[in-house]
């Protein structure tokens, strides 16, 4: 089956992980995506441990569905290229710093006079506009600058970064959708225009209901570490052996918990008959609910709830998740054949259509994979030529 954005070609001058990632969910979606790289390539291929035959763990991850070409950009000859083929393609994508490529000739205002339909997508830590707009931004300090360490531990711990790259996700996922509703406004119009994405702005969403609860009270969130500050019980409890997650946010699945756990009383208690009421009085809740669920193991738990149709599960690792059987079974592991590496395992696309299914069909490229081939099939290079220009390339 065609993909929905076969047709479409991306030019990628990003790198590192926000700008990569949306270019890559683009490809997952059938754009043809050209991953236009400096001689030193993109920063994440240097990023580890861990390696494999010279390749990187984390370029794999944002990476695949693309194809790579070298070009210096620092040359008149390498500017030359990426000019042409950005007046070749759809979609720009970039996170260079503010000017940079303005100063290589290769703005959207400058290219759009021959390229008028290009959508020029800039992903940045702050913004193309703003008194921070110059500033250089990586996922640790907008997780610090935006709020969402604030909110992550314990009360008394100190704030607390997410473990993934949260705010480069966010930020690139916020590009795609900036993508496809310029892609569709072209549609309707022939123009193109400029989509202006910052990590910052993106982490705020990420806020969510802490976000909202200060704006409406003016009161700033506490940490609250695993617990939640308005849904009880919404949280990590010990059992005989493995913790388990509990999720009960409705009253009706409160009730059916407490017959669960024996105390049918419970969801008739003042204190906790309704969820503000629990949340007001978690720590007697707690002290019933936790000597109970140390009776029986997580497993022994778990089939009961979910055979209550409650919203319970496991604390796993991440060797548990992707070895999964029902992780399997929705292809968020895929195997793909990597120039250098062989066959290797990747994190597969979390986007199922219908009509137009994404379609994982090459592995990240190596540094300048195709270059060749991108000269002679997008330029209309002769061979020798092209094969001259990569065999330069390579040689640095």
């Amino acid at each position: 089956m065609p993909g929905a954005l076969d047709g479409i070609r991306v030019l990628d001058f990003s790198r590192v992980l926000a700008g990569p990632w949306c270019a890559m969910m683009l490809g997952d979606l059938g754009a043809d995506v050209i991953k236009l790289e400096s001689p030193e390539g993109d920063d994440v291929r240097h990023f580890g441990p861990p390696f494999k035959n010279g390749e990187s763990a984390y370029f794999q991850v944002t990476n695949r569905n693309k194809k790579s070409i070298v070009v210096d950009l620092k040359t008149e000859e390498g500017r030359a290229i990426a000019r042409a083929l950005a007046l070749k393609s759809d979609v720009i994508i970039e996170n260079l710093r503010q000017g940079a490529m303005q100063k290589y000739g290769l703005g959207a205002e400058e290219l759009r006079k021959a390229n008028p339909g290009l959508i020029y997508c800039s992903v940045s830590g702050y913004g193309r506009t703003g008194p921070m707009a110059a500033r250089a931004g990586y996922d640790f300090l907008i997780q610090a600058e935006s709020g969402i360490m604030d909110i992550i531990g314990e009360e008394d711990d100190p704030p607390m970064k997410v473990g993934a790259a949260i705010t480069d996700l966010v930020a690139g996922q916020d590009a795609v959708a900036g993508v496809l509703a310029a892609l569709y406004h072209r549609e309707k119009t022939g123009h193109g225009q400029d989509i202006d994405i910052a990590l910052l702005d993106s982490a705020i969403t990420l806020l969510v209901n802490q976000g909202a609860s200060y704006l409406m009270t003016g009161e700033r969130p506490k940490r609250r570490g695993n617990d939640h500050p308005s849904v009880v019980p919404y949280r990590p409890f010990e059992t005989a052996d493995h913790p388990l997650a509990l999720a009960i946010g409705a009253d009706r699945q409160f009730r059916k918990l407490a017959d669960i756990l024996g105390r049918a009383d419970m969801a008739d208690d003042p204190r906790f008959a309704g969820n503000a009421a629990r949340a007001a009085n978690r720590v007697a809740l707690y002290a019933i609910m936790e000597p109970i669920l140390k009776t029986r193991s997580r497993d022994d738990w778990l089939e009961v709830l979910h055979a209550a149709g409650l919203p319970a599960g496991a604390l796993r690792t991440v060797d548990e998740v992707l070895e999964a059987p029902e992780v399997a079974a929705r292809d968020m592991v895929v195997e793909v054949e990597h120039a250098s590496i062989g066959r290797e395992r990747i994190i597969g696309s979390p986007l199922k259509l219908s009509q137009t299914p994404v379609r994982i069909h090459s592995a990240p490229p190596t540094l300048g994979q195709h270059t060749q081939e991108i000269l002679e099939d997008v330029l209309q290079w002769d061979a020798a030529h092209a094969a001259a220009y990569a065999t330069g390339i390579d040689k640095g």
